[in-house]
């Protein structure tokens, strides 16, 4: 049915500026300008433990836009991905950089997977059979993305469309809200599916993943509809040059931005320094957003692959 973000056959982000089209691709690839990267050992490897009880919140950057959360007795993924490369195959693609903070078989039991889009860095189906198959856990995807799920066997999935919510238990509520970006995993599904930002009601505050996005309105609207926000993860990554992606990627001082209008207690930075998805140098996000904050005297960090920290 057609809504103010879905004509009938496609979606869309309401007052938002075009995505970039094939044409634009071309000329991008043809001037680009790409800052190098270099493989990156630095990051840590964690040991999650099985579990976080009651109001206490514990957050483990794992790589990417890959969080686990851990809170009133749930372990929460934010789009994992554990492959070598974003990519419909394994020998082509955007390639990794560093290894993920956590290894895949260190993981405690995890009971909700979240996943913001289909876009192959986001929804990476080898990662999620894995998943599937330790540990069987709900997934929540915005509208029209069960189905690419099928591949990873997973069969428990809630599709939510923008300012849905779901009560996952007593203590735990999902709420589905606006980002300005778009969706397609090949040339003919370009935006047949929704994509969205997360919010979870906890017991020990309210938390806010902001998905992949570019800067618009929809960060006030978030802020007005769900209040105080405890923490708040935010992409920073991937936006360089900006006439082609800053109508979907923010960069670090739109993100700055976006903390100051959600007003977190605390913002972490999320989409770096994984995979070279744009043409900033690697470590370029990180060390914007450390000196803005340092500047602004804001609290607003970026964690390494595998650092953990307790709210």
């Amino acid at each position: 049915m057609p809504s103010d973000h879905f004509h009938g056959k496609e979606f869309f982000t309401p007052g938002a500026p075009p995505v970039k089209r094939f044409t634009d691709v071309v000329r991008w690839m043809a001037t680009r300008n790409r800052a190098p990267w270099r493989d990156d050992a630095t990051n840590g490897s964690s040991l999650p433990p099985a579990q976080v009880s009651g109001n206490r919140l514990l957050v483990t950057f794992v790589n990417h836009s890959t969080v686990l959360l851990q809170t009133a007795g749930v372990n929460i993924l934010t789009d994992p991905i554990w492959s070598e490369r974003a990519s419909p195959v394994a020998f082509a693609g955007p390639r990794r950089f560093s290894r993920p903070g956590v290894e895949l078989a260190h993981l405690p039991p995890i009971h909700i997977v979240l996943l913001s889009h289909n876009h192959y860095d986001h929804m990476d189906i080898p990662t999620l059979r894995q998943i599937q198959q330790q540990h069987a856990p709900r997934a929540y995807v915005p509208l029209d993305n069960a189905r690419y799920l099928a591949a990873a066997n997973m069969r428990r999935v809630h599709e939510m469309a923008w300012c849905d919510n779901h009560r996952y238990s007593d203590d735990l509520t999902i709420h589905c809200a606006p980002a300005q970006h778009f969706s397609g995993r090949g040339p003919f599904d370009r935006n047949r599916s929704l994509w969205c930002s997360w919010v979870l009601d906890t017991p020990g505050g309210r938390i806010y993943f902001a998905g992949d996005t570019g800067f618009g309105p929809h960060f006030n609207d978030v802020k007005q509809r769900y209040g105080d926000f405890r923490l708040a993860l935010i992409p920073i990554g991937a936006y360089e040059p900006r006439w082609f992606m800053s109508p979907v990627h923010i960069d670090p001082d739109e993100a700055v931005q976006a903390h100051e209008i959600l007003a977190p207690d605390l913002s972490i930075g999320i989409h770096h320094g994984t995979f070279a998805l744009a043409d900033e140098g690697q470590f370029e996000p990180r060390e914007r957003i450390e000196a803005l904050a340092a500047e602004k005297k804001l609290n607003f960090r970026v964690l390494r692959n595998g650092e953990c920290l307790e709210l």
